[in-house]
């Protein structure tokens, strides 16, 4: 398997804050791979280093190359987009796929175009006399276009309303996506990522605490909403987490034989939203 992303003991600081604390992971070819982290957890610092925009210590190599020393040749099969990214505002629409067109060799704009016939994105208008939600769809019209290998999303939707966030993902799993193509993504919107992710990582302080793929976080993780009195009995099967919910107490468990669950009550899926809070808030509240 091709392995996309190699990070061995990658860490940054700025002065004294250490914002990637040696970090080491690998992220082969054909997955979709959700970071998560709270705000300062590391996650833009990484996505930088990945993209060649930040200098690092450790190693890392992306697509085998280095991206501090090799970042042009990079670039050719790698794209980004990114909250903070602007596309030029004094340009037409039509012009920015003329730029493109001219700058990219892997650019093919009949396939950006295909895509922006079907929004309501006009080719006449500048890039400033559209909404956020239509320059996020000209980004994508142009990423799509682009044969990459990797693609980096960093808060991608942020600021848009849902119709436009739903229509984002799905024209990146029904026209991009593939087995030849890795997507890196972070977002706060968890729940709107989580049914496309193929693997999750999670972020915190510069540390990462959690990397697994969705199948192995299902099977090691459960939640059992169990009635008050029985908690003490849930305690004793060391829960990460627990909170109260609906007169009840919810219980997540890292590894715990279901059978034993299956006294207290219903063994659920723990969303990654819920699993993220277990972690974060440092196990029970």
């Amino acid at each position: 398997m091709t392995t996309v992303i190699e990070a061995r003991n990658l860490g940054k600081s700025y002065g004294k804050f250490r914002a990637l604390d040696g970090i080491s992971f690998e992220i082969p070819l054909g997955r979709i791979v959700g970071v998560i982290g709270a705000n300062g957890a590391g996650k833009t610092t990484m996505l930088n280093a990945i993209l060649g925009l930040t200098r690092y210590d450790g190693e890392l190599k992306v697509m085998g190359k280095n991206p501090s020393t090799n970042r042009a040749k990079l670039m050719e099969d790698v794209c980004f987009i990114s909250d903070v990214a602007t596309l030029p505002r004094w340009m037409k629409v039509a012009q920015v796929l003329d730029y493109v067109e001219s700058v990219h060799p892997k650019f093919d704009r009949e396939v950006a175009l295909d895509y922006l016939s079907r929004t309501t994105v006009p080719l006449d208008k500048k890039v400033r006399k559209l909404s956020k939600g239509m320059i996020t769809q000209t980004h994508l019209a142009v990423i799509m276009a682009i044969d990459a290998k990797l693609l980096v999303l960093d808060e991608p939707t942020l600021g848009l309303d849902i119709i436009f966030r739903k229509g984002f993902y799905a024209s990146l799993l029904e026209e991009y996506f593939d087995k030849h193509r890795t997507i890196v993504v972070t977002t706060h919107q968890v729940e709107e990522i989580e049914h496309i992710l193929t693997d999750a990582m999670f972020i915190r302080d510069g540390e990462m605490v959690v990397y697994e793929t969705m199948d192995d976080l299902a099977m090691r993780f459960c939640q059992v909403l169990v009635d008050q009195e029985d908690a003490g009995k849930a305690r004793a099967l060391d829960p990460i987490f627990e909170q109260k919910a609906f007169g009840k107490v919810n219980f997540v468990y890292n590894g715990v034989d279901k059978n034993k669950l299956k006294k207290l009550g219903d063994i659920k899926r723990v969303g990654l939203a819920d699993l993220f809070v277990a972690y974060m808030t440092g196990g029970k509240r």
